[in-house]
C-alpha cells in the first residue's frame, strides 16, 4: 500500500467525478489519500470528503497564499477544528516567495500561528516552503525550541541546507512528482541522502503529474510513479520504499490508526 500524503481533493479539477479518482487510487494500491487545507474558512469541505470515502482524511489551515485574508484566525480555532476525527494534520501553512500572493508579515504570522496549533495538539504541521529556505529554517529552529512539534515538508524543493535542517529537527520530507522530471537530478540528489524512515510520497494533485503523465491532471493513483523514482534514488525496491512511506506516514498522521470509522463519523 501507499499513501498519498498531500493532495487537493476539493479543487474543482475533481468536481464532476471524484469518486472515480478516489476508487483508481484505490486500485493502484493508493490505500490511504490526504487532502489538504488551503483555507480554515472551508473546513468544513475537506471535512465532508473525508466523511463521504473511509481512505480519505483532511487537514485544517491556510496555504501561504492566502495567509492575508484569515489573519483574525487563531491557533484554537485550528486546535478546535482539529479535534473532527478525520482530521490529521494542521496547514497546510509556510512561505511563499515566488509568487508573494499575500504579504510576507502575513505569510510569516499565519506559519506561527499554525505552529501554535501543532505544538498543541501534537498533529504533524503540513509546510509550504518555496524560495524561502533561510527564513523558513530559522523560523522552524525558533519555534522548535520553544517546544517541539512534528512537521512535514511538504513537496520538497528546496535547497540542501533546509532538508539538513529538516531532518535535524526531526521532520518528515515529502517528495511530488517533481522528482520524477528529468531536470530534477540536483532533487534526487538530496532525497538519496535523507534517512528512510524520514521520507513521504505525495502527488499535489491536481498539480505537478509525474512522468510520464506530465502534462496532465495530476490524481493520487499516480504517486506510484513517484515512489518507483524514490526508490530507485535510495537503492531499495518498489515494494521496500512501499512499506518505509507506508509505515512513515502512519506514524506522521498517527490519528488515522486512532478516529473513528468514517460511518460513525457520518
Amino acid at each position: 500500500m501507499l499513501i498519498d500524503t498531500h493532495c487537493h481533493l476539493d479543487f474543482p479539477d475533481f468536481a464532476e467525478d471524484i469518486g472515480a479518482y478516489v476508487g483508481r487510487a484505490e486500485a493502484a494500491g493508493v490505500g490511504r489519500m490526504v487532502t489538504i487545507s488551503t483555507r480554515v474558512g472551508r473546513f468544513a469541505t475537506y471535512a465532508a470528503l473525508a466523511e463521504r470515502f473511509p481512505s480519505v482524511w483532511c487537514t485544517v489551515g491556510t496555504h501561504p497564499h492566502g495567509a492575508h485574508e484569515e489573519l483574525d484566525v487563531t491557533a484554537e480555532q485550528i486546535v478546535e477544528l482539529s479535534r473532527h476525527p478525520r482530521c490529521v494534520a494542521i496547514g497546510e501553512a509556510g512561505l511563499d516567495y515566488h509568487y508573494d500572493m499575500s504579504p510576507r508579515e502575513a505569510q510569516e504570522q499565519g506559519l506561527r500561528t499554525h505552529i501554535a496549533a501543532a505544538r498543541e495538539t501534537q498533529l504533524p504541521l503540513v509546510i509550504h516552503s518555496r524560495e524561502a529556505d533561510e527564513d523558513m529554517a530559522a523560523i522552524l529552529r525558533e519555534e522548535m525550541g520553544k517546544g517541539a512539534f512534528p512537521a512535514i515538508l511538504h513537496c520538497f524543493t528546496a535547497g540542501e541546507m533546509l532538508a539538513c535542517t529538516g531532518v535535524e529537527l526531526g521532520l518528515y520530507v515529502s517528495f511530488s512528482g517533481i522528482l520524477t522530471f528529468k531536470t530534477s537530478q540536483a532533487l534526487r540528489d538530496i532525497a538519496r541522502d535523507i534517512p528512510l524512515e524520514r521520507l513521504l510520497v505525495e502527488t499535489d494533485a491536481p498539480y505537478l503529474a509525474p512522468t510520464p503523465y506530465r502534462g496532465k491532471r495530476n490524481e493520487p493513483s499516480y504517486v506510484v510513479e513517484t515512489a518507483k523514482v524514490l526508490a530507485e534514488v535510495k537503492g531499495v525496491s518498489f515494494d521496500e520504499i512501499a512499506r518505509i512511506t507506508t509505515d512513515n506516514a502512519r506514524r506522521c498522521y498517527w490519528k488515522m490508526d486512532h478516529a473513528a470509522p468514517v460511518a460513525q463519523v457520518a
